[in-house]
C-alpha cells in the first residue's frame, strides 16, 4: 500500500512540475489563484492522512504535507495580494500628476 501511495505521489509531483514549467509567465497570477484553491483541497487530504493513525510513517508524511500545503497557501495568498496591489490606482498620485501637468497660473 505504501509503495502505491509513493508511486501516486511521485507521479503527481512530476505532472505538476511539467504543467507549471509549460505555463507562460503572463498567466502566473491566475494560475497562482487557482493553485491556492487546489492547495486547500490538498490541505484537507493531508489532514486526513495525518490524523488517520494507520502507521507512524503515514502520520509523519501527513504532518509534512500539512506544513507544505499550509506554507503554499499562505505564500500564494501573500504573493497574489502583492500582485493585485500593483494594479490598484493610486488616487493621491493621480492628483499630483494632474497638478504638475496644469499650466502655471498667470502672475
Amino acid at each position: 500500500m505504501l509503495l502505491l501511495e509513493l508511486y501516486v505521489f511521485v507521479l503527481a509531483a512530476f505532472t505538476g512540475y511539467m504543467v507549471i514549467s509549460k505555463v507562460p509567465s503572463l498567466l502566473h497570477t491566475p494560475l497562482m489563484a487557482a493553485t491556492n484553491a487546489i492547495s486547500g483541497i490538498s490541505l484537507v487530504g493531508s489532514l486526513i492522512a495525518a490524523g488517520s493513525a494507520q502507521s507512524r510513517v503515514a502520520t509523519i508524511l501527513g504532518f509534512i504535507a500539512v506544513v507544505a500545503a499550509t506554507s503554499n497557501i499562505v505564500g500564494g495568498f501573500l504573493i497574489t495580494d502583492r500582485m493585485l496591489r500593483m494594479f490598484r490606482r493610486d488616487t493621491g498620485g493621480m492628483k499630483r500628476e494632474a497638478a504638475s501637468a496644469a499650466p502655471p497660473a498667470p502672475r
